[in-house]
């Protein structure tokens, strides 16, 4: 797959491996053990498992090759997939972290960029670990337990979810190209080196390990222990609802409709959806009722700027955020209805005081909002959403600007949770799948409690047809998740470009925004596709120039 040396630099995070020379082990962080001591008993299994869920959101630059603070892990992918599709928009210039870049998408169509490396070895690394513990205990002599099963379920779910990850990015979409000729990734089976290089496998054969893999994980988890403690920290663990969840995405992504109903809801029973005070809490703990899965952020985690919410959130006291606030898609806002209180995280009539704005709109003598006829009008309503939500002096404000993920702590710099799967999710993936399937009436009632729960007025009758239902399926989709990351894997699956300019503009500044203003359809520009790192082109002896995307 990737040659040692990287691996060697990967693998650090949890575990030593011997092999590497003592340059290496003398960067070794003090909570790491060998991986020969890793199997040794399940409770050094689980110091791996822990070293995996830390790594998705940790801030060591150590870990990877050329590691770097600012995107190395999720608190990065995830806003990354609304960033590229413009569904979370930026209102000025981004400020580090090349995020102007990213938008523009000049970073993942770049072979060298950052961003196409640490995401491919993020993915890979989760995989070599969950590998060692497949590996040692399904050939090794352990005698079952319930912790040894659940260990075993979590490391076949892990590997799962990377892999999903690495096809969706780095390949054709399932659903737009041809699954069993379009070239996916290496499929990596070791964990100890000397490590084999492999071609890239078919993206069928990638999405037929991932199904395997989750089938492995369920029957795993069917004779494991429960998740251990409670509260958010014990959301962070994996489970079967879990496996469930990620059945769910995998089977939707390949137009496994049946499968994909029936997964979601089996992941979503026992998580009750969010009453609207919870909804507008800020989503930033797991111990939120419909939160299925997600990572919980210790406080040694609380370094500027490697934060979910340094990023996405408009409360987080950093200056991508003051100078940067977020803003969502005003075609969007604008067809929420008054009766729905999602409407009310969004603020569509907020001054704008930015300057610098890429609108150029910025600062009272630019204002054209007639609701604001002197300028005392208009710093008094800057001074009232400051008040309102805790933001400090020199955070600014712009019309559309969001409020729905929320620091526990605002106007801080303090870490929270990052949520990666919500029952709301699963309600969504059960109502477009049966839709998929010709079910109308099936689908309207598989979205019935969540749609209910948001919008007091929700009328399924209003909905006559099925194309009129999907684009209503959509609209929910950008909205329940909005800012949680799945703008880019929805566009490849929908097979949806880009438009900005769309029906009176999204709100984004083409300026900015420059060639990613506006992007063809997933099947028609293969810019959709990640570039493999050159690095792991030039490290594997069976990938070559040929084989990039």
């Amino acid at each position: 797959m990737i040659n040692k040396f990287k691996y060697c630099v990967l693998i650090l995070f949890a575990i030593s491996i011997t092999s590497c020379s003592e340059e290496f082990l003398d960067r070794t962080p003090t909570d790491a053990i060998s991986a020969a001591d890793a199997l040794s008993s399940q409770e050094n299994m689980q110091l791996v498992l822990n070293g995996i869920h830390r790594g998705l959101y940790s801030q060591s630059q150590t870990v990877f090759p050329g590691g770097n603070s600012a995107r190395a892990n999720n608190h990065y992918w995830v806003p990354m997939g609304d960033n590229l599709t413009g569904d979370l928009i930026h209102s000025a210039n981004a400020n580090n972290l090349s995020w102007r870049s990213v938008m523009q998408w000049n970073e993942h169509t770049d072979q060298t960029s950052l961003t196409t490396e640490l995401l491919w070895y993020h993915r890979y690394n989760i995989i070599l670990h969950a590998n060692l513990l497949i590996n040692g205990i399904t050939e090794g002599d352990f005698s079952e337990t319930e912790q040894l099963n659940s260990i075993l379920g979590q490391a076949y779910t892990y590997r799962a979810y990377a892999y999903l990850s690495l096809v969706q990015h780095y390949a054709k979409g399932y659903l737009i190209g041809d699954p069993t000729s379009d070239p996916g990734v290496p499929l990596l089976f070791s964990s100890e080196s000397p490590f084999t290089s492999e071609p890239r496998s078919t993206v069928q054969e990638i999405y037929d390990q991932i199904g395997s893999d989750l089938e492995s994980a369920i029957s795993a988890f069917e004779n494991g222990a429960e998740r251990t403690g409670g509260g958010a920290e014990a959301k962070s663990q994996l489970n079967i609802d879990v496996a469930y969840g990620l059945k769910a995405r995998w089977a939707l992504s390949k137009g496994d409709w049946a499968t994909a109903a029936e997964a979601a809801q089996i992941a979503r029973e026992g998580y009750a959806l969010l009453g609207e005070d919870d909804w507008k809490s800020g989503f930033n703990t797991n111990n939120l009722s419909e939160v299925i899965w997600g990572s919980h952020v210790i406080q040694a985690e609380t370094t500027f700027f490697r934060s979910y919410f340094y990023l996405a959130s408009n409360t987080f006291n950093g200056s991508q955020i003051r100078n940067n606030p977020k803003i969502a898609d005003r075609r969007m806002v604008d067809a929420i209805p008054e009766t729905d209180y999602r409407k009310d995280v969004f603020l569509p009539d907020a001054p704008n005081s930015n300057t610098s704005a890429a609108n150029g709109n910025g600062g009272w003598e630019n204002n054209t909002n007639p609701l604001y006829q002197t300028e005392e009008e208009f710093d008094a309503a800057i001074a009232e959403i400051k008040s309102t939500y805790g933001l400090v002096s020199g955070h600014n404000t712009h019309p559309y600007m969001h409020f729905k993920l929320k620091n526990a702590n605002p106007g801080s710099i303090d870490p929270d949770d990052v949520i990666y799967m919500r029952a709301s999710e699963m309600y969504l993936i059960e109502a477009e799948a049966k839709l998929m399937m010709d079910d109308l009436e099936g689908a309207k009632e598989a979205l019935r409690p969540l749609a209910e729960a948001r919008d007091s007025a929700w009328d399924a009758d209003e909905f006559n047809t099925e194309e009129e239902f999907f684009e209503h399926i959509k609209f929910q989709w950008r909205l329940e998740m909005w800012g949680e990351g799945f703008g880019y894997t929805n566009h490849i699956r929908w097979d949806e470009g880009i438009d900005h300019a769309a029906n009176g503009g999204s709100g984004a500044s083409e300026v900015l925004y420059q060639e990613a203003f506006q992007i063809d359809k997933p099947s028609m520009n293969d810019d959709w596709i990640f570039q493999i790192p050159l690095a792991e082109i030039n490290a594997n002896p069976n990938l070559s120039s040929s084989d990039q995307n």
